[in-house]
């Protein structure tokens, strides 16, 4: 595939482009000869009386818009120093927050060009379309036309009320996703062959839409990177609204919150979960179930067949974990409880005392850190990712690829972590904000690999190694050995297949210095010790 320093010259264009949507027309920017637009509006500003509550159409407008700059982008609170030292996140002030950029090559109906449309992270509370790393420039230079998109984050998105629907940031997915089928012919893309691609709460997303009747059609393939299918359990949300009523001293429902100024209500809700995150859980918004748009856990729809025509592509980093626990001081801390940490991520992970004396086995010399941060990241995202694929082998399903990023960032400490892979996918690991999280002078050649097979799993479905099958191959992108690597986890899955089929497990505390089991120390009051002050935010 063509690099962007061996393409040839690209066209001139003397003047800006024009494309009519739905809703009106607008005009966009040729920059080193692809047409951007930014900032168009896919659903009205979901404030005042639409605040809390489905998304609906923009108004109308004559004329031609400019689509020059990035929209608004949704309230949320900043990440805090610890984190925002390895993510941006930019921030644009106005009502208009529902809108999406389109990155094209072609912007003409005749064009039929493969479609890539970008579903961004950040716990469902953070980011937005506008983060530099998700320029979608090198992915129209390869043929593709890229779409990414604001929904509404947190309790704006996601709370849960009496008096509200549920899951108004998803509908605002959906919304974008209904668009897209709609509009994006005009820009040069084919509404026919749509790939949906996300990171993190993007990949759960991913798969709740998979799992949805609503979005049946809008997508045909989809590729969920670090984020496994799954709902959070009501009575967990519930908790987090009903904390930031306390703090906010008005009743826990859409109306009460639908009066607080968005800056008041962002503060609040980053106040409550400040101690909650992936490795130490706790109260968070999330995905519910809610009978329509949710009809039942996405991971349980998609194991019994529900999209099992769309093919996937799945996968994680090797050491998600330290995006989490590195930042903040939190692995120090772990390393210091030892066993105690243990034992708390048995409570974390509902799980008896010999997955982690199986986890010390394997990896002897291994920190208490890293084993609880693994044994963490394969309870929630890999355990969940395997069994989806191996859903996807024999009969007729569509085929399912598996991959691992394990390339090690140059910042001391953060090794091949969470979201790192993602200037990678977008080949923008030039851009200082990807550099944040990799360091200086990240490989071109492995950027270029890497969103080269998302390029041809959006193009043809044939990432570039063998799909799923009873060998387990998984391509490893940036490791030390060999490209694709059969059973990759295997043995850490087989850990936890085990113990699901043994009884409730006993809360035991495991050894950390000799394998022995040490009493007297209880999962739950670990859990507790962790999340004490210095314990990491969510992120």
């Amino acid at each position: 595939m063509e690099r962007a320093d061996e393409a040839t010259a690209n066209p001139v264009h003397t003047a800006d482009p024009v494309v009519r949507t739905p809703y009106g027309a607008v005009r966009g920017r040729y920059e080193h000869g692809i047409a951007v637009f930014r900032g168009i509006p896919f659903a009205a500003p979901p404030f005042g009386p639409r605040r809390f509550r489905p998304p609906v159409a923009p108004e109308p407008w004559d004329g031609v818009r400019d689509a020059g700059a990035f929209g608004p982008t949704p309230p949320k609170p900043p990440y805090s120093p610890a984190f925002a030292r390895y993510l941006a996140d930019p921030v644009v002030a106005g009502d208009d927050c529902l809108n999406l950029n389109v990155w094209t090559p072609a912007p003409d109906p005749g064009a039929r060009l493969p479609v890539m449309v970008w579903i961004h992270g950040g716990a469902l509370t953070r980011g937005s379309s506008a983060v530099p790393v998700y320029d979608g420039s090198a992915f129209a230079r390869d043929g593709v036309v890229l779409v990414s998109f604001n929904y509404r984050l947190g309790v704006e998105g996601y709370g849960l009320f009496p008096d509200a629907p549920p899951n108004p940031g998803l509908r605002d997915q959906l919304a974008a996703l209904e668009w897209v089928h709609d509009a994006i012919a005009a820009f040069g893309g084919d509404p026919g062959r749509v790939t949906v691609f996300g990171e993190s709460a993007g990949a759960i997303s991913i798969g709740a839409l998979l799992a949805s009747p609503h979005a049946r059609g809008l997508f045909q393939r989809a590729a969920l990177q670090s984020g496994p299918p799954e709902s959070t359990e009501r009575d967990k949300v519930r908790r987090l609204v009903r904390r930031m009523a306390a703090r906010l001293k008005v009743p826990a429902t859409a109306a009460a919150f639908a009066e607080v100024d968005r800056g008041l209500l962002a503060e609040a809700q980053a106040e409550v979960g400040r101690r909650a995150g992936p490795i130490l859980g706790g109260p968070a918004f999330g995905i519910v179930v809610d009978g329509d748009l949710v009809p039942r856990d996405p991971l349980e729809a998609l194991l019994d067949g529900a999209a099992g025509d769309v093919p996937l592509l799945l996968g994680w980093t090797s050491e998600e974990y330290r995006l989490w626990l590195v930042p903040t001081g939190l692995a120090e801390r772990i390393d210091r409880l030892g066993a105690v940490a243990l034992a708390g991520a048995m409570a974390r992970c509902r799980c008896g005392p010999e997955v982690p004396r199986g986890y010390r086995t394997a990896h002897p010399d291994a920190p208490a850190s890293d084993l609880v941060g693994q044994m963490v990241t394969d309870h929630l995202l890999r355990c969940p990712l395997h069994r989806l694929a191996g859903s996807r082998t024999g009969g007729d399903r569509a085929p399912c690829h598996v991959y691992e990023f394990a390339w090690r960032s140059r910042v001391p400490g953060l090794g091949a972590c969470h979201a790192l892979e993602l200037g990678f996918v977008f080949d923008s690991a030039e851009v200082p904000e990807s550099a944040k999280l990799a360091g200086p002078g990240a490989p071109r050649d492995l950027a270029h690999e890497m969103h080269t097979a998302w390029v041809r799993f959006a193009t043809d479905g044939a990432p570039g190694w063998p799909a799923w099958d009873a060998t387990h191959p998984v391509r490893v992108f940036g490791g030390d050995g060999e490209p694709v690597v059969p059973g990759l986890r295997d043995p850490e899955m087989a850990l936890w297949e085990a113990a699901a089929t043994r009884p409730e497990p006993v809360p035991a505390a495991p050894g950390v210095a000799s394998g022995s089991l040490l009493k007297g120390v209880t999962p739950l009051s670990a859990v507790r010790r962790l999340r004490r002050p210095g314990a990491a935010p969510r992120g």
